[in-house]
């Protein structure tokens, strides 16, 4: 079911929001100190696209840097994310089919407003 589910994630939102996250990591990568922020929005982008059978995981010991740069994700990148989120979960919620796909992408969301201190795990 997993499989079914990630294969119909994948046509109708993931593509698109694998995309936004690679946009926003190239982006980050471009300078020398956003470096982390791109890593994280790359990782981030290849859990988009196959987002069934895995989930999150916060890093208890992941320090003050870790909060100090979730601060200038969300300024920065981190809303924008969100809000394709938010607008790519209204149209999934309309048909019985993209409902599940609808709650992934709401639980997408915290981990695009604080990508650092995350870990993506299988479940």
């Amino acid at each position: 079911m997993r499989t079914i589910l990630n294969v119909i994630w994948l046509v109708f939102a993931g593509l698109w929001l694998a995309i936004g996250y690679v946009i926003a990591g190239i982006i980050c990568c471009i300078l020398i100190i956003t470096i982390p922020f791109g890593i994280a929005s790359f990782r981030i982008a290849a859990y988009a696209l196959w987002p069934f059978g895995r989930t999150i995981e916060r890093d208890p010991d992941a320090g003050a840097m870790s909060t100090i740069g979730n601060v200038i994700w969300i300024v920065f990148a981190g809303w924008w994310l969100a809000l394709g989120h938010v607008i790519t979960a209204i149209p999934l919620f309309v048909s019985i089919i993209g409902i599940p796909l609808g709650v992934a992408n709401i639980k997408l969301i915290p981990v695009s407003l604080l990508p650092l201190g995350a870990r993506i795990v299988e479940s």
